[in-house]
């Protein structure tokens, strides 16, 4: 049974440079929530600054013992969410927490089988290389499932605990956000676009993502539907 309203899960690999700044900004929202932070086998100084945050803010901390990626660090953290809604929240800094709390009124709102995304393209305008493999990605899955996203690669999908019955997650890397999307649209839910703020950060600033994702998601979305 449900005991928050909201679990955020927060993957987070080799970020001491940033973590201490950040993340309070995400334990410190205003809502009926628990946070739950899996630190996924960190070789900078990611513990420390992790340990030292637990002594301040009330979260759970799960340390895995080596690196497996964003996908396994989220797969961790289902396993332990007892919230009605759940969401993914990088510690990155690209995203504002505070759009959390929209997404969140937003799918009190909407009907049982609605996932709610942050969309970073809706209604704004953005260019340059990232930004096209996102619309390429998206646009891939709109025409395999019938959709009609504007941002399939979000980070911020806020989903119901509910829906996690319908969820075959296997995907170690980002390709789990691809998988996560082909799943929720293959069980007949709908997803609702919000807009929200966003920046993105350089591989100079710290940025994981990797040109084979691009195509890993591709094979992710092909996989999915064209499988049971």
């Amino acid at each position: 049974m449900a005991t928050f309203s909201l679990s955020i899960i927060i993957p987070v690999y080799n970020e001491d440079q940033i973590a201490a700044s950040f993340l309070p900004s995400i334990f410190e929202l205003p809502l009926d929530k628990e946070v739950i932070v899996v630190n996924d086998g960190s070789t900078d100084n990611t513990t420390v600054v992790l340990e030292k945050l637990a002594q301040r803010f009330p979260f759970r901390l799960i340390n895995q013992p080596t690196n497996q990626g964003k996908g396994a660090a989220v797969k961790r953290g289902l396993e332990e969410i007892n919230g009605e809604y759940f969401i993914v929240c990088d510690a990155d800094a690209e995203y504002d927490p505070r759009d959390i709390i929209r997404l969140l009124d937003e799918i009190k709102k909407s009907g049982q089988k609605t996932a709610v995304y942050g969309s970073r393209w809706l209604d704004s305008d953005h260019g340059g290389w990232h930004y096209l493999v996102n619309h390429f990605l998206t646009g891939l899955t709109n025409r395999l499932f019938s959709s009609r996203l504007t941002d399939m690669e979000t980070c911020f999908k806020l989903i119901p605990a509910s829906a996690q019955q319908d969820l075959r997650l296997r995907g170690k890397r980002f390709e789990i956000e691809p998988e996560i999307t082909a799943q929720l649209l293959k069980a007949d839910y709908k997803i609702r676009e919000l807009p929200i703020s966003y920046r993105r950060r350089s591989y100079k600033e710290g940025k994981k993502i990797k040109p084979r994702d691009g195509l890993l998601a591709i094979i992710t979305l092909f996989r999915e539907r064209f499988s049971a």
